[in-house]
């Protein structure tokens, strides 16, 4: 059975060069994955599947629309397919609009020369049916890609408002009880939750900064330093102590090495910070440090329902919340574990997720202790120097 959008019941209407066209429907795409990631930077990284997407059920439509005798008069007639690919892209990845319409350009020319490799000679009207199809798809891949941006946008800005809104009218409510007040230690007291909410927005803003010069290729500018990583940890879980209880467990040893601390800092806040938001209300959530080879490994462990496998990798994008975050009307836009990963990246590291009901969600960090020989390796926002 073909992937194709329809269900081809009846793959003996497919003309003989349809049929050598699918047999060679896995070189194609190989060859074509190949060429992409060669020649579009935003796909070098892209998993397989990601990569793939909808690209199989389009060869399949164009070999169907290529056989006279199957009710197919284009590849992308009577279909979603290139739609939603192009709202994927948006969506799953960092590309750009001229990144997807090369993409189609590249299946283009690798279906023309994997057939004429393999002796499959195409008529004038098989060729003007497949560069009419990819034309169109691109068309609707564009047009799909620019409104699920336009989407995203739209919903980061109204995000943006609701989540700067709270801690600024909480600001501005302590601020007129202050004005009422005379008793000093009241006001001191006032003054410092003022305080607090003006660095809650401060943190807010600057992790938008930091994304938005991610997402324009820059990489973040690390101020290396030695120091403990345990000893970050355990400064917050402290600090999130005072606010939401004693939930807050550190364990493991002495991991010293060069890294940004502040961006460290910011990073496992971020973790912590996503624990607390999605993990089960009064269950622990668990810092853990180790060393070993070389590199650091620190991960924040926290109980609750699990991530569903499709929407791992859609979290860590900017504004990707999973489904589950934005249905129970979480305050954030999305941009805290896209914070992490570029992080993690910049010191030469990565960052992973772990998440199944019965072993609840881990994320983790992985560096090396000596990030100084990392500091201009690229990240998946930039380009080799």
């Amino acid at each position: 059975m073909a992937p194709a959008s329809d269900q081809n019941t009846d793959p003996e209407k497919l003309s003989p060069t349809a049929r050598r066209m699918l047999a060679l429907r896995d070189e194609v795409l190989l060859e074509w994955g190949k060429r992409l990631r060669q020649t579009v930077k935003e796909a070098e990284q892209l998993p397989h599947p990601i990569l793939t997407n909808t690209f199989p059920a389009l060869y399949d439509n164009l070999a169907q629309a290529i056989s006279p005798d199957y009710p197919r008069s284009m590849g992308n007639e009577g279909n979603t397919v290139a739609s939603e690919h192009g709202g994927e892209r948006a969506r799953l990845t960092h590309y750009h609009v001229h990144s997807v319409i090369s993409e189609y350009q590249i299946l283009r020319w690798t279906i023309f020369d994997v057939l004429k490799t393999h002796g499959v000679q195409l008529s004038d009207e098989e060729v003007f049916v497949i560069n009419v199809s990819i034309d169109g798809s691109i068309r609707e891949s564009v047009n799909a890609f620019a409104l699920a941006q336009t989407a995203l946008r739209e919903r980061f800005v109204a995000a943006l408002t609701h989540d700067l809104r709270n801690p600024l009218s909480t600001a501005h409510g302590f601020a007129q009880l202050i004005k009422q007040s005379s008793e000093v230690a009241q006001i001191k007291e006032f003054a410092e939750r003022i305080s607090g909410n003006l660095r809650r927005m401060d943190s807010m803003l600057q992790d938008l900064l930091d994304s938005v010069t991610f997402q324009s290729g820059e990489r973040l500018r690390l101020r290396l330093e030695e120091f403990d990583m345990l000893e970050v940890a355990k400064e917050i879980c402290d600090q999130y102590t005072v606010t939401h209880g004693p939930r807050f467990q550190f364990f493991g040893n002495m991991a010293k090495g060069w890294w940004d601390r502040e961006a460290i800092k910011r990073a496992i806040e971020n973790m912590v910070g996503n624990a607390v938001k999605y993990g089960a209300p009064h269950t622990p959530i668990r810092l853990k440090v180790e060393s070993q080879n070389e590199r650091v490994f620190l991960s924040v462990h926290n109980q609750g329902d699990p991530i569903p496998p499709e929407q791992i990798e859609g979290i860590f994008q900017v504004f990707g919340r999973a489904v589950a975050a934005k249905e129970g009307n979480k305050e954030g836009w999305g941009i805290g574990l896209s914070y992490v990963r570029n992080v993690a990246e910049s010191h030469g590291g990565s960052v992973a997720v772990d998440s199944a009901a019965g072993r609840g969600t881990t994320f983790m960090i992985d560096i090396p202790k000596d990030a100084r020989p990392f500091k201009d390796a690229p990240t998946l926002g930039t380009t080799p120097g």
